[in-house]
């Protein structure tokens, strides 16, 4: 009996509706294809060859008889190359790659789809947004990708990467967008990538990632491989760093970030506790210089700053992205959390790094511990150029002869010195009266990567 009530029960629960399976009826049904976009945008994806010559050192240098004979024709310089892609972005010839593929070029070449080849000028290059600008030159226009919004880019999102895998020729890949604002990918300090599974192989860099609309996303620049290969980990640079980078090459100035006067720091999850932050998100006020933009806009150490002109900041990496898109000369709006648990709105200048005190730049020489050394006054500008906090400040050291007594005495670039036998060192002016005073010993202080070293010299 509860058999039969349980098989009645059964019989009144609705079927599920099952898939209906049929063959295409319509020619929409069987050809769905990207060819339309990739013949749109391929003929504006280019191949970059990169050309440099490497000196040879002879292995017979420094023997007069096998030098008199053989020398000049061993220690002929060796030709290194390298393959990568590129896109063009102006109808005028500007060509967008990675840096790494053109870095150390003497010469440079593009090569269109079509067959046409032209040499390529290098206008912009920059190592820690791994972009360069080359320029390319004809009567007649080039075809161009258009350069998208990367804001609103979605995870899966459909794109399509193009570019020369391993030299074979133009390939396209198709994936979706598998994340964005993803960071800690390389060592450079714009770490901000899209995330893509569209296969990217080595010779790919530089290459377009492209929307449905045929318009450029991303700069395709780095993978993750245990093998050499696509593993379904690619990355690219987002198209408004591009975009912003274009523009500092098509006016003919350096790629320049905002200073803003402040350093920060990821926002821990005891830090987030302690705040009252519902996650470990932001970028962390470290230390801000005195009458910085920072300074005069009201932040302060042990600030967190949640998001800009409406955007989330994730952490530092997110800010300097944010910062180094948003344009010199204007303000940004900051959502920032105080110390004291307080949300409020900053209005920030985003300025031009001052390069105040004057670099003085001086190389150093005679009887000293210091000779061989080119040292100069740290600016916010300079330490932008070095790579380095543009809250430093100090004498840095800029160059090393190989083999001088500065190299010696263990000195590196970027070494802050910070005082000699035991008196602060204002400026350049000053370090090389006093180095040159004809002591017999010195002690020197320097900061390297935020440690204090102390060497002694006789």
């Amino acid at each position: 009996m509860a058999q039969g009530a349980a098989a009645q029960s059964r019989s009144d629960m609705p079927v599920p509706a099952q898939p209906v399976e049929r063959t295409p009826s319509v020619q929409a049904d069987i050809k769905l294809t990207f060819a339309p976009l990739v013949k749109k945008s391929a003929p504006a994806v280019v191949n970059v060859y990169a050309a440099k010559r490497v000196p040879q050192r002879s292995p017979f240098a420094g023997d007069p008889f096998f030098e008199q004979f053989f020398g000049n024709q061993l220690r002929r310089p060796r030709l290194e190359s390298s393959l990568g892609s590129g896109v063009i972005v102006d109808a005028d010839g500007l060509v967008v790659t990675n840096n790494h593929v053109i870095e150390g070029a003497d010469e440079v070449r593009v090569a269109l789809a079509d067959g046409r080849e032209f040499d390529a000028k290098i206008l912009l290059k920059d190592r820690r947004a791994d972009l360069a600008v080359l320029r390319i030159e004809s009567e007649k226009p080039f075809p161009v990708v258009p350069i998208a919004d990367s804001d609103t880019a979605e995870i899966g999102d459909l794109v399509l990467a193009i570019g020369n895998p391993f030299g074979i020729g133009q390939t396209v890949t198709s994936g979706i967008v598998s994340a964005v604002a993803r960071t800690h990918v390389g060592s450079d300090d714009l770490g901000y990538f899209i995330q893509t599974d569209a296969a990217i192989n080595p010779g790919n860099s530089g290459g377009a990632l492209i929307d449905m609309k045929g318009e450029l996303v991303g700069v395709n620049t780095a993978i993750f491989s245990r093998s050499g290969g696509s593993l379904g980990i690619g990355f690219a640079i987002p198209s408004n760093m591009v975009r912003a980078f274009v523009e500092a090459a098509r006016e003919g100035r350096p790629f320049l970030r905002p200073y803003i006067g402040a350093s920060f720091v990821p926002v821990t999850a005891d830090i987030a506790e302690a705040i009252g932050l519902d996650k470990p998100a932001g970028a962390l006020v470290q230390g801000v210089v005195d009458g910085g933009p920072a300074s005069d806009a009201g932040l302060r150490p042990g600030d967190v700053v949640l998001a800009m002109d409406g955007f989330s900041i994730e952490g530092p990496d997110s800010l300097g992205y944010r910062l180094a898109t948003a344009g010199l000369g204007r303000k940004t709006d900051l959502t920032v959390r105080s110390s004291d648990g307080q949300t409020e709105r900053v209005r920030l200048p985003l300025e031009i790094a001052p390069e105040t005190p004057a670099r003085d730049e001086r190389t150093l020489d005679g009887p000293t511990p210091f000779s061989g050394a080119s040292v100069a006054n740290l600016s916010p500008r300079l330490a932008d150029e070095l790579e380095m906090s543009q809250t430093k400040n100090g004498v840095v050291v800029t160059e090393i002869e190989p083999r001088s007594p500065a190299a010696r005495l263990g000195l590196q670039p970027k070494d802050i010195i910070l005082s000699l036998n035991g008196r602060e060192v204002a400026s350049t002016a000053d370090l090389e009266q006093r180095a040159a005073d004809g002591r017999r010993g010195w002690r020197v202080d320097v900061e390297r990567d935020g440690k204090v070293l102390t060497q002694l010299v006789r």
